[in-house]
């Protein structure tokens, strides 16, 4: 049996109050796709900050190809060892091309002292690149002209040009529809294939049973067990991740739908949206479904005012209101939770006493002074109600794990007078059991008498916990289904164009 590519040996990393990896050993073999899974905070982004150089560990040894490593730096990661690291946010820079994107940093010669660029050579390279993953991008196209599927096979050529041994994806397939996803799985095992190992993060178990060739989970900073995927059903990987079974993914509680909250009328946007009608209830939750692209985040920010109208009402509780910002819609009791936490529903490099209260900040104005103690009680009220595990309220909200994170976002705005949340992607990237804290709170809003929008484009998550669904592809509402009525393959007829279920 040949050695292991990659070992870890009872490797240890602490940080002030945390043991984030705890005498962790595993071994992943040369062209494997192994999954790496676990709820945020199991030491998952440690262990992959170890791997590439950002942090040391505190004891153990790892071994790559052979060689035992020590003092480890990103650029010796990358440079020498072609371990590669691609993230949800993409590294891209947009106003660059293709080729350009691929070769930054590195770009090829052809005067090295006067440092003339070669370009193209890079053009021809980048081609040769692109083919190696089946790809047709024009190495002369602008990265910010195209769709993110594309983005990230250009991240993933980036990571090719430098010879990667070992290709880390964390959470890639958060930001894709179906099919750019199938695409991306395509590339990875092609890469397989050309001995390319992978190290593959993703909360999406149904993508870790397609994808990968053995997992490991981790707990607490523990690992709890390696296995072969196809050895684990769904629900034993979920029960090893947090240590219990969770009886019901989707924990729907039936409610009575009460009044009408909010009406949309014949909403247009100058670019996508055409023409868009329909009604969302207190005491129940409203699902919004579509193909990426299809409209359902310009719909959301459309009604907040976060994105100009060329035409339409908005009515709530049947008055008709006038909203051109998101100050405006919140005046109005409507909040929007956006998809994009970190670079949009949080400061992250303040604290979770500043962030659960920011929405409110006038109600603690005393003058010219912030009544802090007021603040601080309500800032305690949220981290109680919705659970948030925090050190303390002023722990920065960057140290918190993504489920925590989304909490205090939650939080924010349930210290406002809003009634109407539209949630946009309430559960990307946190773990199964953060979800189910997210489904309770939404549960505990409509009984609460609040209408809920949610936007998500994981269709179980919709069929899940919806009462009534709308689906809206290339920018038109093509159906409505209630929750009895909703199927997957319906709401993928509507999405696609393959049928149209409005009336």
């Amino acid at each position: 049996m040949s050695a292991p590519f990659l070992k870890l040996e009872n490797v240890s990393k602490a940080f002030p109050g945390v043991q984030a990896l705890d005498n962790v050993s595993l071994e992943i073999s040369k062209g494997e796709i192994h999954c790496l899974v676990g709820e945020n905070g199991a030491g998952k982004s440690t262990l992959i900050k170890l791997l590439t150089g950002v942090h040391a560990w505190d004891s153990g040894t790892i071994v790559f190809n052979g060689q035992v490593l020590q003092n480890l730096t990103p650029q010796k990661a990358l440079h020498e060892l072609g371990i590669v690291p691609i993230y949800q946010e993409l590294n891209l820079i947009p106003k660059l091309d293709v080729a350009e994107n691929i070769f930054l940093g590195r770009e090829i010669l052809s005067n090295k002292r006067f440092r003339f660029i070669n370009r193209k050579e890079m053009i021809q390279r980048t081609r040769e690149i692109l083919a190696r993953l089946g790809q047709d991008i024009d190495p002369t196209a602008l990265v910010g002209s195209l769709g993110i599927g594309k983005q990230q096979m250009v991240e993933i050529a980036k990571a090719l040009a430098v010879e990667a041994n070992l290709l880390i994806l964390d959470e890639p397939t958060a930001p894709l529809g179906q099919e750019e996803a199938d695409e991306l799985f395509s590339v990875m095992r092609q890469l397989k294939k050309q001995g390319v190992t992978i190290i593959f993060i993703s909360h999406k178990l149904e993508e870790i049973k397609e994808i990968g060739d053995r997992l490991t989970v981790l707990r607490d900073g523990k690992k709890i067990i390696t296995a072969d995927v196809k050895d684990l059903s769904i629900d034993q990987i979920i029960t090893y991740m947090v240590g219990r079974h969770i009886e019901d993914k989707y924990p729907k509680v039936k409610t009575e739908r009460g009044e009408l909250a909010l009406e949309v009328r014949h909403l247009s946007t100058p670019d996508l949206l055409h023409d868009i009608s329909f009604k969302a209830y207190r005491g129940e939750v409203l699902g919004i479904a579509g193909l990426v692209g299809a409209g359902r985040t310009e719909l959301a920010r459309a009604i907040v005012g976060a994105d100009p109208k060329s035409e339409g009402e908005i009515w709530v509780d049947g008055r008709r209101v006038d909203i051109q910002s998101p100050k405006d819609a919140l005046k109005h009791g409507i909040a929007l939770l956006t998809e994009d936490r970190k670079s949009q529903g949080l400061v992250l490099n303040n604290t979770v006493l500043f962030n659960s209260t920011l929405a409110n900040l006038q109600k603690y104005l005393n003058g010219f002074l912030l009544n802090l103690n007021a603040q601080r009680q309500d800032a305690m009220r949220v981290v109680k109600e919705l659970g948030v595990k925090t050190p303390s309220l002023n722990t920065l909200v960057a140290q918190l794990s993504g489920g925590n994170q989304q909490k205090v976002v939650i939080g924010k705005w349930l210290n406002t007078k809003a009634n109407i949340f539209i949630f946009d992607e309430p559960t990307r990237g946190i773990d199964v059991g953060a979800k189910t804290e997210v489904y309770n709170i939404i549960n505990n809003l409509v009984k609460g008498g609040a209408a809920v929008i949610m936007i998500s484009s994981e269709l179980p998550e919709i069929l899940g916990m919806s009462d009534r669904i709308i689906v809206i592809s290339e920018g038109r509402l093509t159906a409505e289904f209630t929750r009895e009525e909703a199927t997957q393959e319906k709401i993928m007829a509507a999405a696609t164009g393959g049928m149209n279920y409005a009336s």
